[in-house]
């Protein structure tokens, strides 16, 4: 790679022939000339001016400094306002006098008023018949007055005293002087002195241009770490820096020697951002490394921005108007480049985690515990990692749908991640259950990560949210089907003569009480989700076990006793699961409903009830109604039709659709007398 750094034009110190050749086309501060200004109003007292240095730091002026500036400017404004100066109230000072004080604008209204003795109310004979001399003195001290001003506004920001302070004032006031006369001798049918015009105003904005184009070739800021930085990032960072102090000398001193219609600040705020554009799209042209890329991107797009957004700086520069650093085509370049590397890294960092677990696994470590729960560090690695991936190119690129991206593969990581979630369910360690606790923990972090943040594209939210709930679906079976194995005994005996007469029950609720204390080990929110579902199961294995019409309940009295024995099973059921965290309370209502169907007698009850517990559960199906009015064997094969049929219709004609819970779904049960089903009937 070249080096992209320029070197300074030669002949900055230009003589004022140069200094009167044409003026750049960077915009320039807009002129506002006072009129017919009175000489003796714009003097300074002399005698006031003390020699006390001004102190600049390297970053901001300090505030006892600035203080003391705006105490200056105001005292200087309003004493030249106020009164004459002391040197004019001793003397009559000659041109040399006001040149060697600085008191420029003075000396401008001499050497005009001179100009108008020689060229003014006399016609053009009479003009080349003036006094050569006379004509030459006046040509030289204007070249000499010039040449002052010059250095003077060179000087903008370094001003070391209040006499520099007070000269740059003054240089001011004479430039819009000089713009007046200029205008004057334009209106004139004679012809002008050959110095005229002087377009000083044309000449101050070259030599700003040029000030604020050295200050950026030759930073005097310090540049931080260069050893760890490239020579572009130790470049773009000194003229950052530069241009930041630069600046916010600007807005507190320099503002300050100039009237409000010169618009100075924004006037240097276009210089420097020209100059620092310029320089940046010569660097933006190389092919950039990474590091190198990231950093430019950062300036253009974070940190420029971010110094121009300081309060002090945006309530004096219009930030709008000056644009963007980089064009489109040179920006979209850096920002592909960025974000992919972003993406990259994003990717490097999570699968390290991942495969820190992983080694976890394999050398046989159970997860550490946490306040009594298994806690793996995969999520909250993860997330945030991501978290800061994506905020922090949000920030550079300052486009949340581009900052988005980096997430891209995500997929694929929860895909590995799910993967190895298998594989400890396959392999069935004797740490796998306090690993597939912790992953639990995870599962349900990450979902609510997805569902609760928009640092996703949501094609990669649609995507990952499925796979963790395969995941969170799988642990569940894996932890519970050791349970349900125990409580296999318990279950055989629901709905026979022996649950309905020996209340067995009982011994079901204390093994499955015990079990849930082998299930704890996972996050709070967690074990509720999976206590919940093993409330769900085991409710519906009751179910199950009761439709299969094991007992026969011949009459009223039978009836009416397994009305009570479910009805007494539903709340003990319920108080264990609730105690325990589970919040399926409407599990209670399926097995309370049913018991109400196994008390009624009445047909027209009989089917208010069925159709009640199918409009809040619609996958009961005919299978289902048909093997529990077969419970109650005092009813007739057409009463069980009638009710059917008219529980079907009823069903049909209420139906509305939508997403409801699935119970009866997951009951099988096998009915030859009544094939269809319910909710398929309503389709």
């Amino acid at each position: 790679m070249r080096n992209h750094k320029e070197k300074p034009e030669a002949g900055k110190d230009k003589d004022s022939e140069e200094m009167q050749g044409k003026g750049l086309n960077d915009g320039s501060a807009s002129t506002s000339p006072n009129n017919n200004q009175k000489k003796e109003d714009d003097e300074s007292d002399v005698s006031s001016h003390k020699s006390r240095p001004l102190t600049r730091s390297n970053t901001d002026p300090t505030t006892s400094t600035v203080k003391r500036m705006k105490e200056s400017f105001y005292f200087k404004w309003k004493k030249s306002e106020d009164k004459a100066t002391s040197i004019e109230e001793k003397v009559n000072p000659t041109f040399e006098e006001y040149l060697e004080r600085q008191y420029l604008f003075e000396a401008t209204q001499l050497l005009i008023d001179r100009e108008k003795d020689l060229f003014g109310e006399i016609t053009e004979a009479d003009a080349i018949k003036a006094h050569e001399e006379a004509v030459k003195k006046l040509a030289a001290d204007y070249e000499a007055l010039e040449k002052c001003i010059e250095q003077t506004v060179q000087q903008s920001l370094s001003l070391g005293r209040e006499e520099e302070v007070s000269a740059l004032i003054s240089a001011v006031k004479a430039i819009n002087l000089e713009e007046e006369q200029d205008q004057l001798w334009r209106q004139r049918c004679q012809t002008p002195p050959a110095w005229r015009p002087k377009k000083w105003k044309e000449h101050h904005d070259k030599v700003l241009h040029e000030l604020v184009y050295s200050r950026l070739e030759n930073p005097s800021s310090p540049t931080g770490d260069q050893e760890n930085q490239s020579s572009i990032q130790a470049d773009v960072q000194s003229m950052g820096r530069q241009l930041k102090e630069d600046l916010q000398w600007v807005v507190e001193v320099v503002k300050n020697c100039y009237p409000p219609e010169m618009d100075i600040c924004n006037f240097y705020a276009r210089q420097y951002h020209q100059t620092f554009s310029a320089r940046l799209k010569k660097i933006a042209d190389f092919v950039l490394d990474d590091k190198d890329c990231s950093f430019l991107l950062r300036w253009v797009k974070e940190f420029y921005p971010g110094i121009l957004e300081k309060p002090e700086l945006a309530s004096n520069i219009n930030t709008e108007e000056l644009g963007n650093l980089l064009p489109d085509e040179l920006l979209k370049p850096l920002e592909e480049q960025y974000l992919s590397k972003q993406q990259s890294d994003l990717m490097i960092y999570i699968d390290r985690v991942l495969d820190e677990a992983k080694k976890e696994w394999d050398q046989g470590k159970e997860p550490t515990r946490d306040d009594g729960c298994y806690a793996s560090p995969v999520a909250y690695d993860v997330i945030q990692f991501i978290n800061g991936f994506v905020t922090s190119a949000h920030i550079t690129v300052r486009d949340p749908n581009k900052a988005q991206k980096i997430t891209s593969n995500l997929t694929d990581f929860m895909q590995r991640y799910k993967d190895f979630h298998e594989d400890i369910i396959r392999q069935n360690k004797p740490h796998s259950k306090a690993f597939i606790k912790a992953n639990l923990s995870c599962v349900k972090q990450f979902k609510d990560f997805l569902v609760e943040h928009d640092l996703f594209p949501e094609d990669v939210r649609k995507n990952c949210l499925p796979v963790l709930t395969e995941m969170k679906q799988s642990a569940h079976t894996y932890l519970l089907t050791p349970v349900h194995k125990v409580l296999k005994p318990h279950y055989q005996k629901l709905g026979t003569s022996d649950w309905l007469k020996k209340n067995t029950f009982k011994k079901l609720l204390n093994s499955t009480e015990e079990e849930l204390q082998e299930l704890q080990g996972s996050s709070q929110s967690s074990y509720q989700e999976l206590i919940g579902q093993l409330h769900q199961e085991v409710t519906e294995e009751y179910v199950r076990r009761l439709l299969k019409g094991k007992i026969k309940l011949k009459n009223n009295k039978k009836q009416k006793k397994a009305y009570e024995t479910v009805k007494g099973n539903a709340e003990k059921l319920h108080e264990l699961f609730a105690k325990t965290g589970s919040k399926q309370d409407w599990l209670k209502e399926i097995l309370t409903k049913i018991a109400e169907v196994l008390k009624l007698q009445d047909i027209p009850a009989i089917q208010m009830q069925i159709v009640s517990l199918g409009s809040a559960y619609p996958d009961l199906s005919e299978e289902h109604v048909s093997a529990l009015l077969k419970l109650k064997t005092n009813l007739s094969n057409a009463d069980m039709n009638t009710i059917t049929s008219t529980v079907v219709d009823i069903l049909r004609e209420s139906y509305t659709g939508g997403e409801t819970r699935k119970f009866f779904s997951n009951v099988k049960v096998m009915s030859p007398s009544f094939p269809s089903c319910i909710s398929s009937c309503r389709g």
